[in-house]
């Protein structure tokens, strides 16, 4: 029997598509560790993801324990500064345009759905700033997760890579959900890169592309019972005779 045969006589689809299925941003996070061993297997298991020419332009920073914690504290810090002084916004840009300059619909229909559907089911009005903050700084506090993830990329690499990148990204999920564990991929964090940078230690050459929260998701509490809708195939699919 050859190794494609016995893989395919092992391979369960169902699994797969539980894990890619069950795949969620979660908002809370349990203080239960993951063990690095846990971590490792998944990050080994993501980097079977495709790239051009076989790249592999990911570089991956695993903070827990303390280096996590100081991040937080520094990231938080800063939040707060610019919410006081927004000025000080002008100093905490990203590096490269992770959102359109200009919305459009259905996109920003989409974007509006999903914001105040967390902003309703925790009970925040458009008035509510002050609420409004405290949740968006749960983004810098990993959602309580034990574990952080920085993801970088070197700056010669073109945007290809980012096309790379998100396969590598979606590779961690579902290998995460396949061993019990949840994330949230995390954008917010890229405004803060040249805090974040040298607190990871990456090289001159790098950028940050996002972070990411990984533990075990909080089933108790409610943030957690959000679940993004999908539109239909028929929306996005163009059947080419």
């Amino acid at each position: 029997m050859t190794n494609t045969t016995s893989l395919a006589a092992e391979f369960n689809p169902a699994s797969v598509d539980a894990a890619m299925t069950s795949r969620m941003s979660v908002r809370a996070f349990t203080k239960q560790q993951v063990p690095q061993q846990t971590i490792a297997e998944v990050l080994q298991l993501a980097s079977r993801a495709p790239s051009g020419t076989n790249t592999q332009p990911w570089k991956v920073y695993v903070l827990q324990g303390n280096s996590r914690a100081e991040l937080v504290d520094k990231v938080c810090a800063i939040h707060d500064a610019v919410r006081a002084n927004p000025v000080l916004l002008d100093e905490y840009k990203e590096d490269y345009d992770y959102y359109p300059e200009k919305w459009v619909s259905p996109y920003i229909d989409r974007r509006r759905e999903n914001g105040w559907s967390l902003y309703n089911l925790m009970g925040i009005g458009k008035a509510d700033k002050d609420k409004m903050h405290v949740q968006h700084q749960r983004n810098f506090r990993f959602f309580d997760a034990p574990v952080g993830l920085m993801f970088t990329i070197d700056k010669v690499m073109g945007r290809g890579s980012l096309l790379d990148y998100g396969m590598f990204l979606q590779s961690i999920m579902v290998a995460a959900r396949a061993r019990g564990l949840h994330t949230c991929p995390q954008a917010a964090w890229n405004g803060f890169s040249k805090i974040i940078l040298p607190h990871i230690g990456a090289g001159p050459g790098e950028v940050l592309v996002c972070g990411m929260a990984m533990g075990f998701a909080d089933e108790s509490d409610k943030v957690n019972t959000l679940h993004t809708p999908r539109v239909g195939i028929d929306e996005f699919v163009h059947w080419c005779a």
